[in-house]
């Protein structure tokens, strides 16, 4: 079953709310997740533990360099989707995670440090699968992006990927109050009271966009695989 690691070589750009995002998306779809947390300051670990969390999303709690491997192997054999919410630096956790990846997601926020950070993590992808000699394929989340304008200081950022021939998602994370909210109150968007929350059904929306877009990789990637070896 395909492994969805989240990975920044910095905290704040976003990894646990979209992690926490596409799992919750993913709950919707009569499909089986399990969402790993390595990451000391198990953030994702607690919003899994708020009251809410779909009954379909099994949580792994304080994986460690030791124990993340086989977290990660038993989790394939048990669910339809296993995402891993990595720790914001580079460490062996993270690289044992990203081996084991079918497709990692580097999050990058729109400024150069972010995108500086977001090649430093593409870096250990690609070291990674040197190591293996196996391709493993990732690519950029861009997140807390503003849905009514796009700077120039993003656009900039996106033409360097770009040309530097990195994969960006069409679907960006929008800085929404929903995605927000959810982290402090438990559930998922889809149970947010739109009285009460500001911009949920475009947070819904959004939610599911990115998570189509997933979808349409993990397939494309797979296809790919067994074409390659057929």
């Amino acid at each position: 079953m395909p492994t969805i690691v989240f990975a920044s070589s910095k905290g704040g750009a976003g990894k646990t709310t979209a992690a926490i995002v596409l799992a919750s998306e993913l709950s919707q779809h009569n499909t089986t997740i399990t969402l790993i947390d390595a990451d000391p300051n198990q953030h994702s670990a607690k919003w899994a533990q708020k009251d809410g969390c779909p009954t379909n999303i099994k949580l792994i709690e304080k994986s460690t360099e030791e124990t993340i491997i086989e977290d990660i192997d038993t989790a394939q054999e048990k669910t339809a989707f296993v995402l891993v919410d990595l720790e914001g630096t580079a460490s062996m956790a993270v690289a044992s995670a990203i081996s084991r990846a079918d497709l990692v997601i580097t999050l990058c926020q729109g400024s150069q440090d972010d995108a500086d950070e977001a090649a430093k993590t593409i870096k250990l992808v690609n070291r990674q699968a040197k190591v293996l000699n196996r391709a493993i394929p990732y690519a950029v989340l861009m997140t807390r992006t503003n849905p009514a304008i796009t700077p120039r200081t993003l656009k900039h950022i996106m033409n360097e990927f770009h040309a530097a021939g990195v994969e960006i998602f069409k679907t960006s994370l929008i800085d929404r109050e929903a995605f927000r909210a959810i982290r402090s109150f438990g559930g998922t968007i889809h149970d947010l009271d739109p009285a009460q929350v500001s911009g949920v059904e475009k947070a819904v929306s959004n939610a599911h966009a990115l998570a189509v877009e997933v979808i349409e990789k993990i397939k494309s990637l797979k296809k790919e695989r067994e074409l390659n070896h057929g």
